[in-house]
């Protein structure tokens, strides 16, 4: 978000008449506001600008497009990859059902010889031959198991690296669309429907017009008279036969460094005088433009 500076005009108190009552202005100045330079986020071919010149808009509004083409087959590569690798995904249970299996059997087959051995028709090293077969499927299954899981957590950080990948390229799809970050309105426009677009690549200067500020400059023998917050009384510029208009401001800036008056003052001795830049809101009634010339006259407190 930049604010783009104005040289200002005398600082020296003027004199004029409104309404018929003679108003000192304690200094001079001109309104500006806060613009922004909205930039390309990607780059790519325009497909379309909306931004007109003058033209008013809301924050969020829609103003253009920059072709996607690309990035939507991209995302297709990268979905159909994501599909390819989950099916890697191996079901643990099917797998170790086999082993599973065996142990079921085993474990059967060695009650059966127990039995035959608490009645003396059968060795108790049948038993233990049974016990070892099923420690060793124990082991089997153990094995397999841990190798499965491993397996799985392989695959799910691969899928998981291309989700990552394709929520990159939805989010370069979004900044495809170009939209206006807040309500104002539009003061230039540098790019054209054709043109191929760079990231940081100025589109269109915005200014948010509603609120706008006179930028005046103050000598230090008024700096004790003017502090944040201190409502004032704003003139703005009109034809020399209407009297000026009057807007309620507010003072919301004061310099913390003293300066020398700017160029734009007409003689050298003034020009070596060092005064505050101090900055007044106020809201605007579609009348103040930026770059337009006013007064302000502090309130006494």
């Amino acid at each position: 978000m930049t604010t783009k500076l104005i040289l200002l005009p005398l600082l020296a108190a003027t004199t004029l008449s409104c309404g018929g009552n003679k108003l000192e202005a304690d200094a001079t100045g001109t309104f500006e506001a806060v613009e922004i330079l909205v930039s390309s986020e990607i780059t790519g071919k325009i497909l379309r600008l909306e931004a007109e010149e003058g033209q008013r808009v809301e924050a969020g509004a829609p103003l253009g497009m920059i072709d996607t083409l690309q990035l939507s087959l991209e995302r297709k590569q990268l979905e159909a990859s994501l599909a390819a690798v989950t099916s890697r995904r191996a079901d643990i249970t099917k797998q170790l059902a086999a082993t599973e299996q065996q142990l079921t059997a085993a474990k059967t087959e060695r009650e059966r010889f127990a039995q035959l051995a608490r009645a003396n028709a059968a060795g108790s090293k049948q038993v233990d031959d049974i016990d070892a077969q099923i420690a060793l499927l124990n082991r089997q299954r153990d094995a397999q198991k841990s190798t499965l899981e491993e397996h799985n957590r392989s695959v799910a950080a691969e899928a998981a690296s291309i989700a990552a990948k394709i929520e990159q390229v939805i989010d370069r799809s979004r900044r495809c669309h170009i939209a206006s970050p807040i309500t104002g309105t539009i003061l230039v426009r540098y790019a054209e429907p054709g043109e191929i677009a760079v990231a940081g690549k100025p589109l269109f200067l915005l200014a948010d017009t509603d609120q706008i500020f006179l930028r005046a400059y103050i000598p230090a023998a008024l700096l004790s008279r003017v502090k944040l917050g201190q409502s004032a009384r704003l003139l703005s510029e009109r034809a020399a036969s209407d009297p000026p208009r009057e807007y309620a401001g507010r003072v919301t800036w004061i310099s913390e460094r003293a300066e020398f008056t700017p160029k734009g003052i007409q003689t050298r001795d003034e020009r070596a005088n060092q005064v505050y830049a101090v900055k007044i809101a106020t809201r605007n009634d579609g009348w103040l433009r930026i770059g337009m010339y006013g007064e302000v006259i502090f309130a006494v407190e």
